[in-house]
């Protein structure tokens, strides 16, 4: 959740180049075992996106975005995942301007008929952090009591799906989804709403955090042709101890493959119950992040 209520460190940044070359490196060939069988696929993916959307929303401040993806399939069923993506220090207030996904779990089943997957997954915004107010002194209306609150986030996932149908729940097993606790929402409702009743509302709940926030997904893949596929997606949202903050966010998109390449055209639209909370700084003003918008992708696997 933005809020402009940090007040950041100086601190030098680590190059992206560095980073991206250094998740490069950590690519090893495929195995294979004394049979000459491939026990272990590798996929490498470099993706430039014309907005960068997580559930509906812009992790990019509406502006271009790139992308880094590693997977790593294990035949026994056995999966990892890296994923590095540059992202707007506006949104993230003091953030670096990257975001580092790292996970791991297990899949098993038949990709044609019912399959699952369990795992752990952590997202990271080096240097990304606000300082916000977690209570409001009603005696003289003032906001109070100022404390750090850090964007990282850690999910407990649980997928399953039948063909290419596939659903997907995450729990927010971290103290916070994306920041969103007392000082992260109330205060931002504070300072970006005209009317502050909705925040002194939010505050008098007392000082809560989002952990076992849950997160729901369900997509579905349509092979128009052997190189292009309609893709389908709904989302919702359910943050906890903040109903204000939750939200549904919906996709229709189409990829082709032409030339080693991967091209998507999707309409991404998301419904908020406060727009507030997804808006970030702009100038004298403010920028919405959950606006419906046309995201054009050129992905590249080797």
């Amino acid at each position: 959740m933005p809020c402009t209520a940090l007040r950041p460190a100086a601190r030098r940044r680590p190059s992206l180049i560095t980073l991206a070359m250094l998740l490069a490196t950590t690519a090893a060939p495929v195995l294979a075992d004394t049979s000459g069988t491939a026990t272990m696929a590798i996929d490498t993916e470099v993706k430039l996106l014309s907005d960068l959307r997580n559930r509906g929303i812009s992790d990019s401040g509406r502006k271009p975005s790139a992308q880094l993806n590693l997977q790593l399939a294990h035949e026994s069923g056995l999966i990892a995942l890296a994923q590095l993506s540059t992202v707007s220090d506006k949104a993230f207030t003091g953030s670096d301007g990257y975001n580092l996904l790292l996970g791991t779990g297990y899949r098993w089943g038949d990709p044609d008929g019912w399959h699952f997957g369990v795992g752990l997954a952590k997202e990271f915004f080096p240097g990304a952090r606000f300082d916000a107010p977690h209570a409001i002194d009603l005696e003289v209306g003032e906001p109070v009591d100022f404390r750090r609150t850090r964007y990282d986030t850690a999910y407990a996932v649980l997928e399953l799906g039948w063909g290419k149908l596939e659903g997907r729940i995450l729990n927010v097993i971290s103290r916070t989804y994306r920041g969103a606790d007392t000082g992260g929402v109330c205060g931002q409702i504070l300072a970006a709403a005209v009317d502050p009743t909705p925040a002194i509302e939010c505050y008098l709940r007392g000082d809560k955090n989002s952990r076992g926030s849950m997160l729901y997904d369900i997509g579905y893949k349509l092979d128009l042709t052997p190189t292009t596929t309609l893709n389908l997606h709904a989302g919702t949202q359910r943050i906890r101890h903040f109903k204000e903050a939750d939200f549904s966010d919906y996709s229709l998109g189409v990829t082709h493959q032409r030339w080693g390449m991967s091209f998507t055209a999707e309409w991404v639209t998301t419904r908020t119950h406060r727009p507030e909370l997804f808006l970030i700084p702009d100038g004298n003003g403010w920028k919405r992040q959950d606006d419906d918008r046309l995201v054009v992708s050129v992905g590249y696997k080797f």
